[in-house]
C-alpha cells in the first residue's frame, strides 16, 4: 500500500510537470524534454557501462540543429537511421538475440541511435503541424498513458497468457490487447476534441503508439536484463528511472513522427 501511494504521488507530479511545460510555452517544453533527455542518456550510459561526455555534446548539437531547421533533409536521413535501428532492435528482441555493443565505438553509435535520436523526435513531435501544437502533444501523451494504464489494469486482473516471458514475465497478451483497445477508444474521444487529424488517422496513431510503445518497453526490459538491473535509475520513486518512464514514448516517437509528416 505504501509503495502504491508513493508510486501514485510521483506519477501525478510527473504528469503535472509534463503537461504544465507543454502548455506554458514551446521553450518550456523543449527545456523539459532536453532535461529528460540528459537523464535518459545518463541512465542508458550506466546501463551499457559507457562513460563519456561525447553523447551529451552530440545530443545538444543535434537537438539545436534539428530545432533550428525542422524541415531539413538531414532530419529525413536521421529519421531513416532511427527507424532502421529500431527495426533491428525489434528483430533482436523477437529472435531472442543478444543486443551487442562490444567496444566504445559501438556503444557510442548505439547511444546516438537510441536514445539520442529518439529524444530529438520526441521534441519535434508537437511541431509536426503548423507551428507549435501543445494539444497534439497532450493527445499523444494521453494515448500512451491510457495504453500503459489499461495494459497494467487488464493484465493484472484478467491476464493469463504471457506476452514475452523471457524479457518481461509480468506482461500478458490480455494486458496488451486491453491497452490497445482502450487506446483506440481514447483516440475516438480525442478525434472529437482535437481536429488536427481525422478519426482514422487518430486510430492509426493510437495503434502505432500502443504496439510500437509496448515493443519499446520490451526492448528496454531486454537491455536491463542483459545489464542485470531492475530499473534504469531511481529518480522517480515507485517507477524507477526517467528512461523506465519514457521507454514506450521514446521508441514510438520516431514512428509517430514518420506517420504524421510523411504519410498523412
Amino acid at each position: 500500500m505504501r509503495n502504491l501511494l508513493r508510486r501514485s504521488f510521483s506519477g501525478i507530479i510527473y504528469v503535472l510537470i509534463f503537461i504544465a511545460a507543454i502548455l506554458f510555452s514551446k521553450e518550456s517544453y523543449i527545456t523539459l524534454i532536453s532535461l529528460f533527455g540528459v537523464l535518459c542518456i545518463w541512465e542508458f550510459s550506466k546501463m551499457i557501462q559507457y562513460k563519456n561526455v561525447v553523447p551529451y555534446l552530440f545530443f545538444g548539437l543535434t537537438l539545436f540543429l534539428m530545432i533550428k531547421r525542422p524541415f531539413s533533409y538531414a532530419i529525413t536521413g536521421i529519421l531513416g537511421i532511427t527507424i532502421l535501428s529500431s527495426i533491428i532492435l525489434i528483430y533482436q528482441l523477437f529472435s531472442k538475440k543478444e543486443i551487442t555493443f562490444s567496444n566504445e565505438r559501438s556503444k557510442l553509435g548505439f547511444t546516438i541511435r537510441y536514445p539520442i535520436f529518439s529524444i530529438c523526435f520526441l521534441v519535434l513531435l508537437p511541431f509536426c503541424t503548423t507551428g507549435y501544437s501543445p494539444y497534439l502533444m497532450i493527445s499523444i501523451l494521453v494515448l500512451i498513458w491510457v495504453n500503459d494504464s489499461f495494459a497494467f489494469l487488464v493484465g493484472k486482473n484478467l491476464g493469463r497468457r504471457k506476452l514475452f516471458v523471457s524479457v518481461s514475465p509480468k506482461k500478458t497478451q490480455e494486458g496488451f490487447l486491453g491497452g490497445l483497445i482502450f487506446s483506440l477508444i481514447a483516440a475516438y474521444v480525442i478525434s472529437k476534441i482535437n481536429t488536427d487529424f481525422t478519426l482514422l488517422n487518430w486510430l492509426i496513431i493510437a495503434a502505432i503508439i500502443s504496439i510500437i510503445g509496448t515493443i519499446g518497453d520490451l526492448v528496454e526490459s531486454k537491455l536491463k536484463r542483459q545489464a542485470n538491473i531492475k530499473d534504469s535509475g531511481n529518480i522517480m520513486p515507485g517507477h524507477g528511472g526517467i528512461l523506465d518512464r519514457l521507454d514506450s514514448l521514446l521508441f514510438a516517437a520516431p514512428f509517430v513522427y514518420l506517420y504524421i509528416n510523411f504519410i498523412i
